[in-house]
């Protein structure tokens, strides 16, 4: 499984979260804790947002934790909102199309879980996306095409709606296909504007999710006001009061500096 983080607040570099704490996510591509997978090495990817509409992207299939350019570029980047994570492929190839987050227009999105038995609805799935949002995929995953079913599915104008559909979605193409394996999502996606995560499972095992709000979320670094706001895989410190598990079976919403969170 994989790991990844969403900031939202004040702006910051990069690197203070991908490299500089306890549990950086740089260290959990090496030895995650709370993870199936302790080694998440199929590739990385970051996206931020900065005076263009559109966010920056860099992904590569390198390692996180082996790459300089990642390391140079997280010390000179200064954003208020950015995605980041580090893959350990559930099957589909370490390819740079492959790796999170997926962009497409104003969108940001990135996946940990599996779609199961993706191997054997994969086609069936690939029929039900719009053949505009089909156009615009580039690799394989079954993140990929979760998140162009939730543009087929309304993204733009509902975007709580859209998940909830494309989950449904996808269990009825699974039920269909006779698929025994569980659906497993732990997700983010933000306009540029609103951050939503979801944490659902077909098992009632879903993937960690935190959050935490504050100074909390830079490790105490200080100069970050109570806005601020980290959505991660795993805590980025020991200190269990700064960090809030997010429910089973629940979506988060995070605009403004406000957090709310809804049953799925």
């Amino acid at each position: 499984m994989c790991r990844w983080l969403a900031y939202v607040g004040e702006p910051i570099y990069l690197d203070h979260l991908l490299f500089k704490p306890e549990n950086s996510l740089i260290q959990q591509s090496l030895h995650a804790r709370k993870s199936v997978s302790a080694t998440n090495g199929d590739g990385f990817g970051v996206g931020w947002y900065g005076e263009r509409d559109e966010p920056g992207l860099y992904r590569d299939l390198r390692p996180a934790w082996n790459d300089e350019n990642l390391k140079s570029i997280a010390e000179q980047i200064r954003t208020g909102l950015f995605f980041a994570h580090v893959r350990a492929s559930t099957g589909t190839a370490a390819s740079r199309a492959n790796c999170h987050p997926f962009r497409h227009n104003r969108w940001l999105f990135m996946h940990n879980g599996q779609i199961g038995g993706f191997d054997q609805v994969a086609r069936d799935l690939d029929f039900r996306i719009a053949a505009p949002f089909y156009r615009a995929r580039q690799g394989t995953t079954d993140s990929e095409t979760f998140f162009y079913l939730l543009l087929t599915n309304g993204l733009e104008a509902d975007p709580e709606g859209a998940i909830a559909r494309t989950v449904a979605e996808v269990c009825e193409v699974m039920a269909a296909a006779h698929v025994e394996e569980p659906f497993r999502l732990t997700a983010a996606l933000t306009d540029g504007e609103t951050v939503w995560a979801v944490r659902w499972s077909s098992d009632a095992r879903s993937p960690t999710l935190f959050h935490g709000t504050g100074s909390n979320v830079c490790c105490g670094k200080g100069g970050h006001d109570g806005a601020s706001m980290l959505i991660l895989s795993e805590p980025l410190d020991g200190v269990a009061d700064h960090w809030h598990a997010v429910p089973e079976g629940h979506v988060l919403q995070c605009r403004d500096g406000k957090v709310e969170t809804r049953p799925l």
